[in-house]
């Protein structure tokens, strides 16, 4: 503050600068303003800056004041503030002298009491069962037996161990627990990251994937239980593949969990109740059913063994069973010997009848009439034969007649295939010429091609081919050894030689003549 007083002022009033100015009015509000309390309605939140602070106002019918949130404070909210919630705020007003403006600095912020929770409760309920996250069609059942239970809660509370111990009294069975804090900022995440974990595990993997969930948490406030009600959380619990217990809170406690899980327990209790059966009580059953079985098969076979024992009675015995056939055995014995009487008899009445007809004149009779019926057989037969014979000489005339014109015909013949002849020895002479003079103008050009690729013409350029003593052709130093025998062929003959180290040519060898080895036969191509 300046002390100077100007001697041309009109008036007595102190000067200040406009820092001055502005740090004074930031001390006075500060000052008279250190703790107030505000209600209000949040206006133009659009969550946490990045730098995470939170802006936004706070507003009435008449009057709006700027509002911030500093970082450590937004973490420690037990809810996160939302456009249109009226709420209490507890801070201290203060100035921001870049722009002229005031505003209160929020420490504590709370729901303007339980109605105002429960109209935003309301207004979210309908708008997801708008979209059909609560409909009854899209529950799932609870597995009867399941093999792995997910546990979605605190892993320090009281609430895992009450179902841990209730699951182990009645079923046990494998239980996974998924730790997440229940209540506070970043709750209603970590629950909702934990039923989408346990929905990623694949069937038959390292971490058993879970039959059923259950989101547990014990009872408290409204305000305790607000992170079951997040819409990131409903949306999880209606996404869920695997079957979902909702058990938060108290029985008179409802949540938007609630509506969305496939199924609502009153406490983590009976959410476990509801989990698995009781193994006492299915012991009891099976005893009873397989008891009940055992009583039903019983009965079955003595009804079964009456059957049997009543069919057997109304059976015949044996005896009355071959009574019948014995009889008739009997009775064909006994009338055997007569039988065989009676048709020795007939027989021989048969015989004697025929014997009657077998006098000698009946048979000098047949005799006759066969004689009789030869005799006019063998007649035709001569008839026949001559007729033949008539034919036949018929037949010789006209084949003479046929053979004496021939001698004629067979020279006119004899004439044509001569001539005939000639004029295809003229025609096969000349297409054996042509034949033959293609084959040699096809052999002269093969020839000529041979000659082309022949080695030996390479030969006369000045090149030689080098053999063993095998006669085979050396096409490498490396196949060649020191004193080893070889032959060196040229274009006008062959010469032998030995072979030596290093190039060099011995003296010896120097001085031998040369002998020139006779090239092998090579047969003609032709």
């Amino acid at each position: 503050m300046s002390n100077v007083f100007d001697s041309d002022s009109p008036t007595n009033l102190t000067e200040y600068s406009v820092s001055e100015l502005s740090g004074s009015i930031k001390r006075t509000v500060e000052t008279a303003f250190d703790q107030v309390r505000v209600r209000g309605e949040i206006s133009g939140y659009r969550g946490p800056h990045s730098s995470g602070h939170a802006y936004f106002a706070l507003k009435d019918d008449r009057a709006r004041i700027d509002a911030v949130i500093w970082k450590g404070t937004f973490s420690r909210l037990k809810f996160r503030p939302e456009e249109g919630m009226e709420v209490i705020a507890i801070g201290k007003v203060t100035t921001f002298p870049g722009s002229s403006k005031y505003q209160i600095v929020i420490e504590t912020l709370e729901p303007a009491g339980a109605g105002a929770l429960m109209a935003l409760i309301e207004e979210r309920k309908r708008k997801l069962s708008a979209e059909g996250l609560f409909d009854a069609a899209r529950k799932k059942r609870l597995p009867f037996m399941p093999r792995v239970i997910g546990v979605v809660t605190s892993p320090t509370g009281a609430v895992i161990r009450d179902i841990l111990h209730r699951i182990s009294d009645r079923f046990p069975v494998h239980v996974l627990v998924w730790p997440v804090k229940v209540q506070g900022e970043g709750s209603g995440e970590e629950v909702a990251n934990a039923i989408r974990g346990f929905n990623a595990l694949e069937p038959g993997g390292a971490i058993p994937r879970p039959d059923v969930l259950i989101v547990a948490r014990g009872g408290g406030s409204l305000e305790d239980l607000w992170s079951f009600n997040d819409e990131i959380v409903v949306r999880a619990a209606a996404e869920s593949r695997i079957p979902l217990i909702s058990a938060v809170g108290h029985e008179t406690d409802w949540t938007l969990i609630d509506y969305a899980a496939d199924v609502r327990a009153p406490t983590p209790t009976g959410a476990a109740e509801m989990a698995v059966p009781v193994k006492a009580e299915l012991e009891a059953q099976a005893a009873a059913l397989a008891a009940r079985l055992q009583g039903c098969m019983n009965r079955q076979m003595d009804q079964r063994r009456q059957s049997v024992r009543a069919l057997m009675r109304a059976l015949p015995s044996l005896d009355q069973l071959l009574a019948l056939p014995r009889r008739r055995f009997d009775e064909a014995a006994a009338g055997l010997g007569r039988g065989l009487e009676l048709n020795t008899i007939n027989k021989r009445r048969g015989f004697e009848r025929v014997a009657s007809h077998l006098r000698p004149d009946v048979l000098s009779n047949r005799i006759a009439e066969r004689r009789q019926l030869l005799n006019e057989r063998m007649a035709r037969a001569e008839r026949t034969i001559e007729r033949l014979l008539d034919r036949s000489k018929s037949r010789i005339d006209r084949a003479e007649a046929v053979l004496t014109s021939l001698p004629g015909r067979l020279k006119i013949q004899t004439d044509r295939g001569r001539e005939r002849l000639g004029n295809l020895s003229r025609h096969a002479d000349t297409a054996i010429r042509h034949q033959v003079t293609r084959a040699r103008a096809e052999l002269s050009a093969q020839d000529r091609v041979l000659q082309s690729l022949s080695y030996k013409n390479v030969l006369k350029r000045g090149y030689a081919v080098i053999r063993d003593e095998d006669n085979r052709p050396v096409s490498q130093a490396s196949a060649l050894s020191a004193g080893m025998g070889i032959v060196i062929e040229f274009a006008d003959g062959r010469v032998g030689a030995l072979t030596t180290e290093g190039g060099s040519v011995p003296a010896s060898a120097r001085k031998r003549s040369t002998q020139t080895a006779e090239p092998p036969k090579q047969g003609s191509l032709f």
